[in-house]
């Protein structure tokens, strides 16, 4: 009984920053805009202010000054919601995971820039692939993705693999566990020829969904995560890269109930390690 009011207490304070910032935009923010715009137009841009810009940005300070203490089991969308499961990771440079994701077929997505976001909106408009599009931004460890590649389905417009990395730290001289991961380290940029362990969420994209809390559009997840590692690591050794696994257990098997509508995602709750290089059987940690 105790558990399960702790949990409704800390389900309710996620709403928290929703209901001060909507409180302030209906007090202050949208009469000052109806004073300089049409009424429809103030609403319009009192709710992007509201749901695109201050919403996320009070939940990630938040996120900032009270982070996890433990590995997080799971990424989070920039207004704080659960979003796809830490499920696989690769140990190399970020050169050597770039040459080894590229030769199993996938694209590096470019970052988001002015540029980027114009060449995918006209490229939707004209039904034209854009296999490097921006992904949307998650967060892990406070920050959002280092690197994220995509593999267009064929066939399919609005589906697509993905996967993306968080740089990490780990103690060479242990054997990797989840203690062993120095996450909170955040000096990455400064490291690119240094073999990292690249912390990863892969998910598969199968279509477009509401998302409940705002309105917002999102990619409707495909519950199945675990198959999409598992289909990353085949394209990776279809392509005759060799590996070593290591499976570390984070948690027990559990679902999400992702920020789309009617969306869920299941985990078996294992990080997949791959160290490229010679290959030598699978172990568990």
């Amino acid at each position: 009984m105790f558990s399960y009011i702790w949990r409704f207490i800390k389900r309710f304070a996620v709403l928290i920053p929703g209901i001060i910032i909507a409180y302030f935009s209906v007090k202050d923010i949208y009469p000052w805009l109806d004073e300089t715009l049409i009424t429809p137009v103030a609403i319009l841009v009192t709710y992007i202010l509201a749901a695109y810009v201050l919403i996320p940005a009070l939940i990630r300070l938040y996120r900032t000054v009270f982070p996890a203490r433990h590995l997080p089991l799971y990424s989070v969308t920039p207004d704080g919601f659960a979003s796809d499961p830490v499920n696989i990771a690769i140990i190399g440079t970020r050169s050597e995971i770039v040459q080894a994701m590229e030769k199993a077929g996938w694209y590096v997505a470019d970052k988001k820039t002015p540029q980027s976001l114009l060449k995918m909106c006209a490229n939707a408009l004209s039904n034209r692939p854009y296999r490097n599009a921006p992904m949307s931004s998650l967060y892990l460890f406070g920050r959002k993705q280092d690197i994220g590649f995509e593999l267009p389905i064929k066939g399919a417009r609005n589906h697509r693999h993905h996967v993306r990395f968080w740089a990490t730290t780990y103690d060479k001289t242990a054997p990797l566990t989840v203690e062993s991961i120095h996450w909170h380290q955040q000096e990455y940029e400064k490291m690119t020829k240094k073999k990292l362990l690249w912390i990863g969420a892969a998910s598969r994209d199968a279509g477009l969904t509401i998302i409940r809390h705002n309105g917002q559009m999102t990619h409707m997840m495909d519950p199945d995560t675990n198959a999409e590692r598992k289909f990353i690591i085949d394209c990776l050794r279809g392509a005759g890269q060799t590996m070593d696994t290591t499976i570390l257990k984070l948690d027990d098997p559990y679902g999400l109930t992702n920020r789309g509508w009617r969306a869920s995602l299941h985990t078996d709750g294992n990080l997949h390690v791959i160290s490229l290089g010679k290959p030598r059987a699978s172990k568990k940690l």
